[in-house]
């Protein structure tokens, strides 16, 4: 299987994203004269339930983040098991949009892409362009392991729902992340610290962190929007999910309501007592991460991807644990225990593919006990599907995601506005956040800067609007 993107692609991809916004508004051209592009079909059977053409290739196209590759080549090799005939083209970039974006304007996308990483092509462009299969008919069709299942009885709660549009499942979130505050357990016991439930505690062990030497708080400024999760799960917590909902439906005032000032004033004391990593402002992801892992800072706000992500620079003995948000009042609406778990690595099949039935069957493929169980084993993230990392060791981090998700006891939560306006969250809410926490801006302001822009996407005719029961 090949590992590199074409060199059309890429010549694509340079000339082409600066003019494509989206996917430019062009009309995505096809092979054919009508602008369609076919797509090879297969006869269906009991081992072939979704059509697949025996024969026809399959090209995949892998986000090459946090989660590497190397699990996508043994999906990709159990396709080729199945279907032998069929040969699996492979490629890796974390160049998504880059790359891939002029594919779609030209009709000439790949089979399966991962859409995923800070060059993501914009799911709301993708779309209002009508870019994406409707995966509905891979959730109805037999699941891998047992023909009586269907696919969709195998996921995780919440799945469909992340991944879809107006009530079209358009995107299987791969991967289940649960998002919190991480730390080393090994530091914590070393110093005999306990790990705050409550705001006020962490305020006070924040303050004897930093006459340890060590700084309570760091953070990548670069992509500042990873402590705004922080603040969001504690506005959740603290008022509820109608808070939640308010702001995913870009309803007036929502980033006002006085849950999410509560816990933006809460993070932003973190930047005016001094608690941040001096130069934190300045790092990306991978330094900030690197930082903690070198026993440079105590907390960090991420997901759990984290632990694969840090493996080549975590020290054996680290211990690297996550905890929930700690609560902001005696009287939040959720408990403590709850968090904000969803799917996340998106996959798509384009509608213009070649290879939407190959498509299709691939996903079928990754959401098998063993094509899940194996993502589990070589990047230390558990998947969409129920079940399948039972039986498998797991490290210090993924140990502690599966305890915070059975103390949460059904309590987890998530929000959709960064998936149905993306633009929101990777530019503007990242922008008002390092305002935030360099002090430029107070809590009040950043609610402020952060409404406006909400309300400049609730105004735009040219973005499509989204509606979270």
């Amino acid at each position: 299987m090949s590992s590199a993107i074409s060199r059309r692609g890429l010549l694509q991809g340079a000339a082409g994203v600066a003019a494509a916004s989206a996917l430019g508004g062009c009309a995505m051209g096809g092979a054919d004269d009508d602008g369609t592009t076919p797509d090879a079909k297969g006869s269906t059977s009991a081992d072939n339930p979704l059509g697949v053409k025996e024969d026809a290739p399959l090209e995949v196209v892998i986000f090459n983040g946090g989660f590497g590759e190397e699990y996508a080549k043994a999906h990709e090799a159990m396709y080729e098991q199945r279907h032998p005939q069929a040969h699996v083209k492979h490629s890796a970039t974390q160049q998504i949009a880059e790359t891939l974006q002029p594919r779609f304007v030209a009709g000439d996308p790949p089979d399966v892409v991962n859409n995923s990483g800070s060059s993501q092509i914009d799911f709301n462009g993708l779309v209002s362009q009508g870019a994406l299969t409707d995966l509905g008919e891979l959730l109805d069709a037999p699941s891998l392991d047992d023909p009586a299942t269907k696919v969709r009885d195998t996921l995780l709660p919440g799945i469909v729902d992340v991944g879809s549009y107006d009530g079209k499942f358009l995107s299987l979130n791969y991967a289940y992340s649960a998002y919190g505050v991480w730390y080393s357990q090994k530091l914590f016991d070393a110093k005999g610290w306990e790990y705050p439930k409550t705001w006020d505690q962490m305020i006070a062990l924040c303050r004897t962190i930093k006459a340890a030497g060590i700084a309570p708080w760091t953070y990548p400024g670069v992509h500042a929007r990873y402590l705004s999760w922080a603040i969001l799960a504690s506005a959740g917590k603290l008022g509820g999910l109608d808070v939640i909902k308010a702001i995913d439906n870009l309803e007036p005032n929502a980033w006002r309501h006085d849950a999410v000032k509560t816990a933006a004033e809460a993070y932003y004391q973190l930047a005016v007592d001094g608690f941040l990593q001096p130069g934190a402002e300045g790092m990306d992801h991978i330094q900030s991460q690197t930082e903690w892992c070198r026993g440079h800072a105590a907390f960090l706000s991420n997901g759990s991807w984290l632990e694969n992500e840090q493996k080549s620079v975590t020290p054996p003995d680290f211990r690297m644990t996550v905890a929930p948000t700690p609560s902001l009042t005696t009287s939040d609406t959720m408990p403590y225990e709850a968090f904000r778990g969803t799917g996340s690595e998106p996959f798509i099949v384009p509608a213009k593919a070649k290879n939407v039935r190959g498509g299709l069957e691939y996903l079928r493929i990754m959401l098998s006990q063993k094509g899940a169980a194996d993502f589990t084993r070589k990047v230390s993230s558990l998947t969409a599907v129920q079940g399948a990392s039972a039986g498998i060791p797991l490290g210090p981090g993924l140990t502690s995601v599966t305890k915070l998700i059975d103390a949460s006891k059904g309590s987890a939560f998530t929000w959709l506005y960064s998936s149905y306006y993306r633009k929101l969250e990777r530019e503007r809410v990242n922008a008002a956040s390092l305002e935030l926490f360099t002090k430029r801006i107070t809590a009040a302001q950043w609610c402020d800067k952060v409404q406006k822009s909400a309300d400049e996407f609730a105004k735009d005719p040219a973005i499509k609007k989204y509606k979270r029961a």
